[in-house]
């Protein structure tokens, strides 16, 4: 081949494209979602717990299951409390409903309590912490009164609602507006300089600043102090409705104890404890979001 044969042959080899490589397709989707991370996620989060529980349950029933035990053991609470650990939305009319019916009517009366709370608390502690004076001055105040027992504030508001049920809420709203107060407060005075300078370019008027700077940089804090509220609203009401009457479950504890019904007690604390738990996990979901995950740290 002459020199000019193979000079063709290689500047052809050069300036041929490679073919794409191609890839069939299978027709088969690919999985959104990986299966085995969701389980071992499920395993951490929920096999712990569970282990704990069984092991307290356990415990719990050998210590009770003698005949001289003062507390019932968990074979004899499912027994004689089934109706209300399976049904909970029975109605039966007057006093005789379903543990999940008392725990609405109460979860209404934290909606209006700590519902108000939430708004008068936030207001007042952006006040606050735009004053050195007002901090100084109010703080000490707003430590000792957070420290009243929520019953301690009952007979002052039967005498001055005249009325169970608006004292009962008056109640939740005086126990769970310090901490929104006092967390607010101490975010706000510590919104960044440069926010308020700012601010200040921009012109903004006190209510523009109020949302576009105040609650964004005090997120973090309020919604501390929310937590700590709606967690103080709910053992508030519980309290409060064991004197105050009614069809809360504070009132069916109360109830079930002068009648003693041990089990159901029982079955009511649990209602208790795992509704507390969803409120403070509802609250700390909605500062995620509000927050996108910023800490108060």
């Amino acid at each position: 081949m002459s020199a000019l044969a193979k000079q063709e042959k290689l500047t052809a080899v050069a300036s041929a494209k490679p073919e794409p490589n191609i890839v069939p397709f299978s027709g088969r989707r690919v999985a959104r979602f990986d299966a085995r991370t969701i389980a071992a996620t499920l395993a951490r989060s929920v096999l712990p717990p569970s282990i704990v529980l069984a092991v307290m349950l356990l415990v719990w029933q050998v210590l009770c299951s003698s005949p001289t035990a003062s507390l019932p053991s968990p074979s004899v609470v499912w027994t004689e409390a089934y109706d209300l650990i399976v049904f909970p939305f029975f109605n039966n009319g007057s006093q005789d409903i379903g543990l999940g019916w008392r725990v609405l009517v109460s979860l209404q009366r934290v909606a209006y309590g700590f519902g108000m709370a939430a708004v008068v608390g936030v207001v007042i502690g952006a006040i606050i912490g735009q004053s050195v004076w007002a901090m100084r001055g109010l703080d000490p105040i707003f430590q000792v009164l957070r420290t009243v027992p929520p019953l301690a504030w009952l007979p002052l508001s039967l005498a001055a609602f005249q009325n169970a049920n608006p004292s009962a809420i008056f109640v939740i709203f005086i126990t769970s507006i310090w901490p929104v107060i006092i967390n607010t407060a101490v975010g706000v005075r510590n919104i960044p300089e440069d926010y308020r300078n700012v601010a200040k370019v921009l012109r903004l008027n006190p209510l523009e600043f109020f949302f576009e700077i105040m609650l964004p940089s005090a997120a973090p804090y309020i919604f501390t102090g929310l937590r700590i509220g709606v967690g103080l609203s709910w053992l508030a009401i519980v309290a409060a409705e064991m004197l105050t009457g009614g069809v809360g479950i504070g009132f069916f504890i109360w109830d079930a104890w002068n009648s003693s019904r041990l089990p159901d007690i029982i079955v009511a604390l649990a209602y208790i404890g795992v509704v507390g738990f969803a409120l403070d996990k509802l609250v700390a979901a909605a500062g995620k979001i509000v927050t996108r995950g910023a800490s108060a740290n």
